[in-house]
């Protein structure tokens, strides 16, 4: 065993600010307060529920995670955020139509007393929506100054020790590094030029570095993957992290594709289709917003498959995304895949997958999780990129010069050994030879 990391106590509140109240941001404010109550189970929440082994197998030891590390409670969560509609989160969550009555009724109070505040949106970036609930500003600058004392009043009205950022918002329209976005100097220069290469999402992140609290980015858009934004959250302390929750198809492909390449099976192609009829999917219908997805969803089998160490295997593959507005489907999201793969020989085969899930029951625990364990990397000094948190993203961020990793059992192995050598346990390598006397010393 090596020495545990000093890491701050977990007392007080934790802010987390929430921009975008919607669908998935109602489900984790209400689910939150459902296993408050002790009405509802939080399923799908490594958090809660996971348990992490130390030591050798013949231990026996395998604590829930919540009683190994040092993580807020839930009754110490305190929620607020944005949004571009006025409605309370109890009126959001109906809308929404994710949760049942039943579950929405059983903490009416609690949704009823979060009004979001006003948003800094441009509809240039989100061209699908629009709505009242919008700050004015004469430019980006003042616009971020707002949000700053938006942060800042929240954490000082409701006695927070400490706060999260999440951006549960829709996918801004694809963007790509500017030279505004080189320096925190170029880019609060741009913010007082009103730069149009600095979307909201970049001034909401902007405002959270600067009162020193974690961004958690949840959607695929470029925000806190740019150069100042790296430098300064790793020289402040702060924890960054993104993007784009990992939860319906992706989640799938993350699953298969390393159990493919284990067993080196080949692949000819992979055909993956969705419908969902949220406010996801409406933005999602605009081919700005959806080629940032693209970008997100077709990013997972390069890395993980390595076309180029085998390249008879994988370095001729077709892979296409579509993604389908459908307004009946709502939050159930459908997700088709069709994938050529090729054995022995070179016999082909084919799998078909058709996942009917429920996209915000899938995102809420993830969006939980990532609430906690960045508050723990907060409290443990752990600035600038979490990439031990990547099991959560579709398209994690990595340091610049490192592919991100994509295997989902690759990446809950790299989450658990961080959580052990924050405790001073030793990491789990999973080699045992010391069971089978292989290599007794003579």
């Amino acid at each position: 065993m090596s020495q545990a990391k000093k890491i701050a106590d977990a007392n007080g509140n934790v802010g987390v600010l929430i921009v975008g109240l919607g669908a998935v941001g109602t489900t984790l404010v209400a689910g939150t307060h459902l296993v408050r109550k002790g009405l509802a189970k939080p399923i799908g929440s490594l958090t809660q529920m996971g348990t992490i082994r130390l030591g050798k197998r013949t231990e026996g030891r395998h604590p829930l995670i919540k009683e190994f590390v040092p993580l807020a409670d839930l009754d110490s969560l305190v929620f607020g955020g944005w949004d571009i509609f006025g409605d309370n989160a109890y009126q959001a969550a109906k809308k929404a139509a994710v949760l049942s009555n039943e579950h929405v009724d059983a903490v009416k109070e609690e949704l009823e007393a979060l009004k979001p505040m006003k948003a800094v949106f441009k509809r240039e970036y989100v061209k699908k929506l629009d709505g009242p609930n919008v700050k004015s500003g004469a430019d980006r600058w003042e616009l971020a100054r707002q949000l700053v004392d938006d942060i800042e009043r929240f954490k000082a009205e409701n006695s927070c020790e400490r706060m999260v950022v999440i951006w549960c918002a829709s996918t801004e329209v694809f963007m790509e590094e500017k030279p505004v976005h080189a320096t925190l100097d170029s880019f609060e220069a741009g913010l007082k030029a009103d730069d149009p290469d600095i979307p909201p999402s970049m001034i909401y992140a902007y405002a959270a570095l600067k009162t020193g609290t974690p961004f958690i980015n949840g959607a695929p858009n470029l925000t806190v993957e740019v150069p100042f934004m790296r430098e300064w959250s790793a020289r402040t302390k702060v924890p960054i992290m993104g993007k784009d929750f990992k939860t319906g198809q992706t989640l799938m492909k993350t699953i298969l594709a390393p159990g493919f390449k284990a067993r080196l099976l080949g692949l000819n192609g992979w055909f993956s289709t969705n419908i969902l009829g949220n406010r996801d999917g409406e933005v999602l219908d605009d081919p700005g917003s959806f080629k940032t997805k693209e970008e997100s969803k077709l990013s997972v089998l390069d890395t993980i498959l390595q076309p180029d160490v085998y390249p008879d295997l994988y370095g001729d593959y077709t892979h296409k995304v579509r993604i389908n507005y459908y307004p009946p489907r709502g939050d159930n999201k459908e997700g088709w895949d069709n994938i050529d793969i090729f054995g022995w020989l070179g016999y082909k085969m084919q799998i078909k997958i058709d996942f009917l899930c429920r996209d915000s029951i899938l995102a809420a625990p993830v969006a939980l999780d990532l609430v906690l364990l960045t508050d723990l990397a907060a409290r443990a000094g752990m600035g600038g990129i979490q990439e031990w948190l990547s099991f959560y993203f579709k398209s994690p961020i990595a340091a610049p010069g490192l592919n991100p990793e994509h295997d989902l059992f690759i990446q809950l192995t790299k989450l658990k050994n961080t959580l052990r050598y924050l405790m001073g346990e030793d990491l789990i390598t999973h080699l045992g030879v010391e069971y089978y006397g292989y290599f007794d010393e003579g």
